[in-house]
């Protein structure tokens, strides 16, 4: 698939030993045999840090077991706020506007018994890339983790703060280093800054003259690929701040041009692997192949994502999207008839449900016909041992475009785009050889939809929803969405919504850290414009 794709079975021990370092409070090390007879034995001595890494970076791309963050925040709320999905399930209340404040607490994490206790960003990302970045701090056998951990801890804390806003971060993750249990709220100005300074100071440390971490599930150690990629998303960190501090923003995405990701062969990703079961297997499908429920039958590509594809003749069409890949809702063995050619591909309308009130009910809509002509993710973007997708050269390619139309820096925003769509199309062959659109192909896509500057921002960022959700990345759907208000999406008016019919701007917070973290908890809620819930804004979302 690529050069950088560590050996599977080099992943699978790799990931099986690093989920043992979640499951534990105490991480994990070399004589790895002896931790699940005498954890005590840990000590700073025969601590490996690269199982550590490798943990973290299984952490982000989904909590193991159940998965409750991919489930519930990536998917229920995620995808179908961005109309990327629909669902008619009951229980995913992101396509209906509706709070459940457990489902929008779980990418944070739960503090309860197993099996939620422990999961989620802090206790599964948050600890271990902490413990990594602490222990081989001034350890020159360790140079370059200690920069790429860094990096992972910056990637993992813009996520977090995307999706709450103000939160954790400065004395988060450190309890054990310096006994601080209850930690403070950091201002999410102030932690873009630290984002910036820290990635741009670790990405210029990294140096292939020194150590290649053996941990590294991402690129296998390639320290050139992990500079290209510090760049990139330094490239992100700065565009999120376009419409709330354009000025800093134009001054850091100038500082990575000529620097970023130069091809699909720098794709970050994370290959799921079968043989670990709910601790390997790719997150979003285990959910969306039924390992939680029945959202293989009952959730489907949105109405919107596949009416934007086919006006436009998209040529990824007919490889992200069939129709009739389960045959009804009591099995969850795939369709091998199922139909991929474009002309049949549906979308479901968001805002439905199984009910049989009008106007309510999917059977009741003009597109209703039967339920299995509704579009599914194809097979190949559903494969247990598939990759989830990190970070993206295409991604790179349209952020340039985006400060090249936005700021009028970074080069020509017609090239940028022409190579940031073609990208977004030709990557699809990372998921499966046969889910590539040919390079002759997209390169004739953009030929017949040209880029026009004058609707430029609006093409711009419309690709790039259509790639984040070809990923499978809705969190980054989510925030670029709100970063730009493009795509233009018409909001769903469901009964008992609670965003008076408005697309949500973020995640109240966890209610367990009213009990747990009182005062800093109170203190962050107090000075959220708007109050804690789903419609006020984080500080970079400015109005």
């Amino acid at each position: 698939m690529k050069s950088n794709i560590f050996d599977m079975k080099k992943i699978f021990k790799l990931t099986i030993i690093a989920a043992v370092c979640v499951l534990t409070s105490v991480g994990c090390r070399k004589n790895f045999d002896v931790i699940n007879t005498d954890p005590s034995t840990y000590n700073p001595g025969n601590f490996d840090p690269n199982f550590v890494l490798t943990s973290a970076q299984l952490g982000y791309s989904g909590s193991i077991d159940f998965s409750y963050d991919t489930w519930r925040a990536n998917l229920i709320y995620c995808s179908t706020m961005m109309q990327g999905m629909s669902s008619v399930i009951g229980y995913w209340a992101g396509d209906k506007y509706i709070l459940n404040a457990g489902y929008t607490a779980a990418y944070w994490g739960f503090k309860g018994e197993n099996p939620t206790g422990g999961d989620g960003a802090y206790a599964e990302q948050v600890r271990p890339i902490v413990d990594v970045v602490k222990s081989t701090k001034d350890k020159p056998q360790y140079a370059n983790l200690h920069q790429i951990a860094r990096i992972m801890r910056a990637l993992v804390f813009q996520r977090i703060t995307d999706l709450y806003g103000d939160v954790p971060y400065s004395q988060a993750g450190i309890g054990y280093y310096d006994k601080t249990y209850f930690p403070v709220y950091d201002k999410q100005q102030a932690i873009y800054a630290d984002l910036l300074k820290e990635v741009s100071e670790a990405t210029a440390a990294l140096d292939p003259a020194k150590d290649r971490p053996s941990g590294d599930v991402y690129y296998n150690g390639d320290i050139n690929k992990w500079k290209r990629f510090g760049n990139t998303l330094l490239l992100r960190i700065a565009m999120r701040l376009s419409k709330v501090d354009p000025a800093t923003a134009q001054t850091w995405v100038q500082k990575v041009v000529g620097n970023t990701m130069t091809s699909n062969d720098d794709n970050a990703f994370l290959m799921g692997d079968e043989k670990g079961d709910r601790i390997t297997i790719n997150r979003n499908s285990q959910i969306l192949t039924g390992g939680g429920g029945q959202e293989n039958y009952y959730t489907r590509w949105s109405k919107t994502f596949i009416d934007y594809l086919k006006s436009t003749n998209d040529p990824r069409l007919g490889k992200i999207a069939v129709t009739n890949l389960y045959v009804n809702d009591a099995t969850k063995d795939q369709n091998p008839a199922a139909n991929a050619d474009p002309a049949v591909q549906k979308g479901m309308p968001n805002g439905k449900d199984l009910s049989l009130v009008p106007n309510l009910g999917i059977s009741f809509d003009p597109s209703f016909t039967t339920f299995t002509a509704y579009s599914s993710p194809s097979p190949a973007l559903i494969k247990k041992s598939g990759p989830t997708f990190v970070l993206t050269y295409a991604e790179s390619e349209l952020l340039l475009a985006d400060a090249a139309q936005r700021f009028g820096i970074a080069g020509s925003a017609a090239d940028h785009y022409r190579k940031g769509v073609v990208a977004a199309m030709t990557y699809l062959s990372q998921y499966d050889a046969a889910a590539g659109v040919p390079e002759a192909t997209a390169n004739a896509y953009v030929d017949a939809n040209p880029y026009n500057s004058v609707n430029g921002l609006n093409m711009i960022n419309t690709q790039y929803w259509v790639l984040t959700n070809s990923k499978l990345d809705f969190y980054e759907s989510w925030s670029n969405w709100r970063r730009t208000g493009f795509p233009v999406l018409t909001p769903v008016v469901y009964p008992g919504n609670s965003t008076n019919g408005t697309i949500p701007r973020r995640f109240p917070y966890p209610i367990d850290e009213a009990g747990f973290n009182t005062a800093n908890y109170n203190a962050a809620v107090a000075s959220i414009p708007g109050g804690d819930v789903l419609t006020s804004r984080v500080w970079w979302d400015k109005q």
